[in-house]
């Protein structure tokens, strides 16, 4: 934390008009009159502009910032209706993982592109994007050059799937449950997902956000696999996502600790503010060049993953 914080005093050294306006619209995307779909397009248009001062260390903001919004949203959750929504969920992950995974892979030899990309880029689009990738690069010994694609495909997709699935999803006349449903198996990142469910009501964020949870943690039997499959289980050590461990532990204490009612809407509200801001953090990382630098056979491949995901969540849902 002391290194974050210090590399953050850096990047506004010198101190300029254009870090003013950075830190003016970090405060502005806190506020509830910013919604998470506007901080996303704010921080893309920060990346492209002025430039992203703290962009040395934006990454690790963004993800420490997206896991502790995650739990606080725990705080407004009840365990008795997360657990009915995994158990509708549970069967159509499964199926939905293994199509995904192995339609990634079929599409990766057929264009012919890196074998890590490929399943870098699965495994993110099947799962959890980025902390998917995160989790199974070093698994597979993936280098910068295949992450840095495989996380700039993710996070194209991820903001466009934030700002037109919520009109999708009013256009087509779903319900909060369908929507939620649909938001966490086909948006990749959990903050996206998050981000789409929130602008759509109460019901589709719970539903989302409990969903989408419960697919993470097939992080851990997928990178097994590919541990198995490099022949090193023993020797790679897995990036199991602890702070759904949280999560639960605030879903759990909303239920059942007396006069949380009072203090949970304030956790919320904090942790909703976060998660704008996180996704701000996310746009304001995805500069012009690290758009160029994914190439296009590999996109292509990632876009062909996400509609697939995405229409066929749709038909089996509606």
């Amino acid at each position: 934390m002391a290194k974050i914080t210090k590399d953050i005093l850096e990047g506004f050294k010198p101190f300029n008009w254009k870090k003013g306006l950075f830190l003016l619209l970090v405060v502005l995307c806190t506020s509830p009159w910013v919604s998470p779909a506007i901080a996303l397009l704010l921080g893309l248009v920060v990346a492209q502009t002025i430039g992203n001062p703290i962009q040395k260390v934006n990454s690790k903001i963004s993800s420490l910032l997206l896991k502790i919004s995650v739990v606080g949203l725990g705080f407004g959750m009840n365990v008795n209706s997360a657990l009915d929504t995994g158990k509708e969920g549970v069967i159509f992950t499964i199926v939905s993982i293994t199509l995904t995974l192995f339609l990634g892979f079929l599409l990766g030899r057929v264009f012919k592109i890196d074998l890590q990309i490929s399943r870098l880029v699965a495994s993110g689009t099947a799962i959890c994007g980025g902390s998917a990738i995160a989790a199974i690069a070093p698994v597979i010994r993936a280098n910068e050059k295949q992450i840095s694609v495989a996380l700039g495909i993710v996070f194209i997709l991820n903001s466009i799937a934030l700002l037109v699935f919520p009109s999708i999803g009013h256009y087509l006349n779903m319900t909060q449950q369908q929507f939620g449903m649909w938001a966490a198996i086909a948006i990749h990142d959990t903050s996206s997902v998050v981000g789409a469910a929130a602008q759509y009501g109460a019901e589709a964020l719970e539903v989302a956000t409990t969903v989408k949870l419960t697919r993470a943690l097939w992080i851990i039997p997928v990178s097994i696999a590919f541990a198995l499959v490099h022949g090193k289980a023993g020797s790679s050590k897995l990036k199991v996502p602890y702070f759904i461990g949280y999560f639960v532990l605030a879903m759990l204490a909303n239920t059942f600790i007396p006069g949380m009612d009072v203090i949970s809407p304030y956790l919320v509200a904090i942790s909703k503010a976060g998660l704008t801001l996180t996704l701000f953090l996310i746009g304001a990382g995805l500069s012009f060049k690290s758009v160029k630098s994914v190439g296009f056979k590999p996109l292509l491949v990632g876009v062909s993953l996400w509609l697939f995901i995405s229409v066929t969540a749709l038909w089996v849902i509606l």
